[in-house]
């Protein structure tokens, strides 16, 4: 029985030595793994472009979603396998820079000493000859050139160490960018889901009416709109109120804000000032590091009181990046915000229109613009009633 027992033990440790060995041998290098994460990422990219390249069906969007959220895990692991490459590589050059610098200061010390010790006087004095003073002269500057060449070795060291460092905290941050992109896609996915109950006609309503308020915004700012002279209004004076609730082309309360010179929209953030109570849900979710910026500069008074809050930024937007209305447009015009209180109020003094465009749905879209006296400025404010 104990030589049986013997014989399994025996016969369990050669099993796993050549499952160590096989293991190794069939093992996937580093360098391996980083050429097939890229190959992979390559081919994930040019499904994407293909998928965007067909219909705009619910299906294909999540299809596309899914790509998306593939591609950057394989971006992320790809960071991350460069970052381990790289610290490898950071712990042989720490390795090395310590032995350069305890070889360059024992060297610095002993060639000190000689030095003193080979002044060329003394060598002339101490030496049976001028054959010998000449001969240990060039030796002592053999053994200085030597050390020379190590500080040359020692600053390339130090040099390659600091460049490594300052690429790894850069791929740090980029892996924190990635990670962040990743979840941003995911709770994008997760709220087309529940916009659209998985629906493709509730999806196609969704976009025919995105697709018609983008219309109509656009024929708005150029002059296209139905519109009545009020009169004149002075700053902070009420002049209509956001709709609670859906509305024409709109899922949501909110108050679409534009500013226009000349015909050209502006960003409203270089107009209202700082300083405002806000909560901002223009990204994943409200509170989200990944929303658009909120950084007000400007001198005017917001439209709405306080505290507002912030779902779409000026310009390419969270959601034109990380939703389905980025197949509708990729630069939003203006700001949306809304307000527990309902009331919109002129930011500037000036000339008061109220307005409307019918759009390609049918839908009649109100709006009032304020008309100010400076510059050509003129104030939009949209999803609105009188």
């Amino acid at each position: 029985m104990r030589n049986l027992i013997k014989g399994l033990v025996w016969s369990l440790l050669i099993l796993t030595a050549l499952s160590i060995v096989y293991r190794n041998a069939y093992a996937e290098t580093e360098q391996e793994k980083f050429e097939r994460l890229t190959k992979e990422i390559e081919q994930y990219e040019g499904e994407i472009n293909k998928l965007k390249s067909q219909a705009s069906t619910l299906s294909n969007l999540i299809a596309q979603y899914d790509a998306q959220i593939r591609l950057t895990t394989l971006k992320i692991t790809q960071t991350e396998e460069k970052i381990l490459l790289l610290g490898g590589r950071i712990d042989q050059l720490e390795v090395s820079l310590q032995s350069l610098t305890n070889a360059f200061s024992s060297r610095v010390v002993r060639t000190y000493k000689m030095s003193r010790l080979s002044a060329p006087y003394l060598l002339v004095v101490s030496s049976p000859d001028l054959t010998s003073a000449f001969t240990s002269y060039q030796y002592l500057k053999k053994i200085q050139n030597a050390d020379h060449e190590l500080l040359l070795r020692l600053e390339k060291a130090q040099a390659s160490y600091e460049e490594e460092k300052t690429d790894q905290e850069r791929l740090q941050k980029e892996l924190e960018d990635q990670k962040k992109v990743l979840g941003s896609q995911k709770a994008a996915k997760t709220n087309l889901l529940e916009q659209t109950k998985n629906d493709e006609r509730k999806y196609q309503q969704l976009l025919a009416q995105v697709r018609a308020e983008f219309e109509a915004i656009q024929a708005i700012i150029a002059g296209k709109g139905d519109e009545n002279e009020v009169g004149k209004v002075s700053q902070g004076a009420r002049i209509a109120s956001i709709i609670q609730g859906p509305s024409c082309n709109s899922s949501g309360s909110h108050l679409h804000f534009i500013i226009s010179q000349n015909g050209a929209v502006q960003n409203p953030f270089s107009y209202l000032k700082n300083g405002v109570d806000f909560e901002n849900c223009s990204g994943s979710s409200c509170g989200s590091s990944d929303g658009d910026s909120f950084n007000p500069s400007g001198s005017w008074d917001w439209p709405i009181n306080p505290r507002v809050k912030y779902s779409q930024g000026y310009g390419p937007t969270w959601a034109t990046r990380n939703t389905w209305v980025g197949n509708i447009y990729n630069f939003h015009n203006g700001i949306d915000i809304n307000s527990p209180s309902s009331e919109i109020k002129a930011v500037r003094s000036g000339t008061l229109y109220r307005g409307s465009y019918s759009g390609s749905n049918g839908c009649r879209l109100r709006y009032v613009r304020v008309h100010h006296d400076e510059n050509g400025m003129d104030t939009y404010y949209l999803h609105i009633n009188y």
